[in-house]
């Protein structure tokens, strides 16, 4: 439960926030996903010279387990179904 995947942006209908982004840990609840709450995230990129952007677990995201992160900057559009690991 170390690492999660990046799924999306949080967006609605006519918008999206760059900031805020939707994980997957491979929970199944609710519950089990807003024990997360508050925790710290990072995603690093691949290269030569890996770039690290923090974040922090904001809330949970819908009843299926998915947790929403706010980055300190936003995330590249490759970032999506990539890994976060939880510090």
């Amino acid at each position: 439960m170390n690492k999660g995947i990046v799924i999306q942006f949080r967006r609605g209908r006519h918008t999206y926030t760059p900031r805020h982004f939707l994980l997957d840990f491979g929970l199944s609840s609710r519950e089990e996903a807003e024990k997360l709450v508050g925790k710290n995230v990072e995603w690093k990129s691949s290269g030569k010279e890996p770039k690290v952007i923090k974040g922090k677990i904001a809330a949970a995201h819908g009843n299926k387990g998915i947790v929403r992160a706010i980055f300190e900057r936003g995330l590249p559009g490759q970032a999506i179904t990539t890994e976060v690991e939880i510090k």
